[in-house]
């Protein structure tokens, strides 16, 4: 798989994570800043790297398997592995603009 071929499926993962909604929170996991990483090797197992806006999250399964669920659905992916992590930890800095303004977060009181 060439460089280019490995960045159309890492994309295709992001937008598939992107179907994840976050039950406490409403909004996707990819937006909210909750993916630190998606890689996928020759063999087509995909890495998806994330956290969880506290440990100890009552979601946290449920998120893991709706991240692992959502990229093994696409062509060409062999396996997906969820890693959880916590470093670094959740912050909302983390989130995109537009989760930001559908939380209804000012961007001077999250700095």
């Amino acid at each position: 798989m060439n460089s280019g071929e490995r960045e159309s499926r890492v994309e295709r993962a992001r937008e598939a994570l992107r179907t994840v909604i976050d039950p406490e929170l409403g909004y996707n996991i990819v937006d909210l800043g909750l993916i630190y990483d998606v890689s996928i090797d020759d063999a087509g197992m995909a890495h998806v790297l994330m956290t969880t806006t506290t440990r100890g999250c009552p979601a946290t399964s449920y998120l893991q398997e709706g991240a692992r669920e959502s990229v093994a659905r696409l062509p060409g992916i062999a396996g997906v592995e969820v890693v959880m992590t916590y470093d670094p930890e959740w912050s909302p800095q983390m989130m995109t603009p537009e989760a930001k303004r559908y939380l209804g977060m000012e961007e001077e009181s999250i700095q």
